[in-house]
């Protein structure tokens, strides 16, 4: 039988179980951060729902599933033993184009320094489950050539037009049933407008962390600080978009927020799997409704992108911003974000320290949307002292109060 290493943080020697057909299934530990979608991201596999659907079969788990740091799962990989020939006599198949999709992805892993040796040193192929189980699954095309939905929707003209008079009450069902209705507090907004964009969503629950037994999805606490910034900034009289939204959430009480699936994008369009397709998507959104505002006459448009990071549990970080490197208002902004958490962290943490950064990063929805843009991460996900920022609903409140107040600065 062959011994396959594991390269990853590890190099760790198992035996993996023999299949009827002589393959196996290629198996490799989690690590800090990770949830099914982005370690299947990591093998390129994430483009396709079959690998999602074997990967859940092969480890007997369900989608609400955290994966465990360290603990070994079967990825839809399956393994070959390479004959020294050809893959098609390795694998017994008849097919050119598909050996060579085969043959392109074992040099993509080469290169990626997830396969230690190649398979020709190794004499072990490794073929993605989708190839040879589901090929008429195809990526699906860039959004960018589809036309972008936007429905008529009382979060398209929020200012003062529908509510003539200050204190007026106006519905916004995104909030929720408990939410929905936003007094017009002030028009110290008015004029703005602002595309709120959290994290993930969808098929991808993005970082995941585990308090008490739950399992913490950063798409869900992203999103609830999202909403709670956009209703501030709705309530003084900005025009608020809310990019990714979900249809039953709104805005929710309580510490666990339950994991889901069913976040859909701008105009009630499903969102793409495959992460490139996906930040289009959003990116592509924006870019129209920014065009739409700009021929309007409005100066002022921000985009504001909202995650929770993930890195070891030991980890304790403050809210950091990223801006593009070629953006001086994007640099503006988070720096003007930056020094009011700053002061209201000196209020009121004991010690009055704050750690939080600015940095450059060349991030796709930093470089490709067209208003000012600023991207924030609020915590650590994984580390016990960060969750109680996300988790207590008293944070997440005052998170989206605090931003509002950089905003309007």
């Amino acid at each position: 039988m062959l011994r396959i290493l594991c390269t990853i943080g590890l190099f760790l020697c198992f035996l993996l179980p023999l299949h009827a057909d002589g393959s196996r299934y290629y198996q490799v530990p989690a690590l800090p951060g990770d949830g099914v979608y982005s370690l299947l991201r990591r093998y390129k596999l994430d483009d396709f729902n079959c690998n999602h659907e074997e990967f859940y079969r092969l480890n007997t788990i369900d989608r609400n599933t955290g994966l465990i740091v360290g603990k070994y799962y079967s990825l839809p990989i399956l393994l070959y033993e390479f004959n020294g020939k050809t893959i098609r006599s390795s694998i017994g198949i008849t097919d050119y184009p598909l050996a060579k999709e085969i043959q392109t992805y074992n040099e993509t892993m080469l290169g990626d320094g997830l396969r230690k040796d190649s398979f020709k040193e190794s004499k072990v192929l490794w073929v993605p489950y989708h190839l040879l189980n589901c090929p008429e699954e195809v990526k699906r095309s860039d959004p960018k050539e589809e036309p972008i939905d936007n429905p008529e929707s009382v979060e398209m003209e929020n200012g003062l037009n529908l509510a003539a008079t200050e204190g007026g009450s106006r519905r916004f069902p995104i909030f929720g049933r408990e939410n929905e209705y936003v007094p017009l507090l002030s028009t110290k907004m008015k004029g703005r407008v602002y595309y709120i964009v959290t994290g993930h969503g969808g098929p991808d629950p993005g970082a995941m962390g585990t308090k008490s037994g739950h399992t913490l999805c950063e798409d869900e606490y992203a999103y609830d600080v999202g909403l709670r910034l956009a209703r501030n900034l709705i309530a003084n009289g900005a025009t608020v978009y809310v990019i990714v939204r979900d249809p039953n959430d709104g805005i929710r009480s309580g510490e666990f927020l339950d994991c889901d699936y069913d976040e859909v994008i701008w105009g009630n369009k499903p969102i793409y799997r495959q992460q490139l397709a996906r930040l289009k998507q959003r990116s592509a959104a924006i870019n129209k409704l920014y065009e739409k505002h700009r021929a309007q006459g409005v100066k002022e448009q921000y985009a504001i992108m909202i995650h929770v990071d993930s890195r070891s549990q030991s980890t304790q970080t403050d809210l950091f911003f990223y801006h593009h490197p070629n953006s001086a208002s994007g640099k503006a902004l988070a720096n003007q974000l930056h020094t009011l958490m700053k002061r209201k962290y000196n209020k009121y943490r004991q010690s009055g320290e704050y750690h939080g950064t600015v940095s450059t990063r060349d991030l796709h929805m930093l470089r490709e949307t067209k208003p000012t843009s600023v991207y924030i991460e609020l915590a650590n996900i994984r580390n016990a002292f960060d969750q109680q920022r996300i988790v207590l609903e008293s944070n997440r409140q005052a998170l989206a109060n605090w931003l509002y107040e950089g905003l309007e600065d």
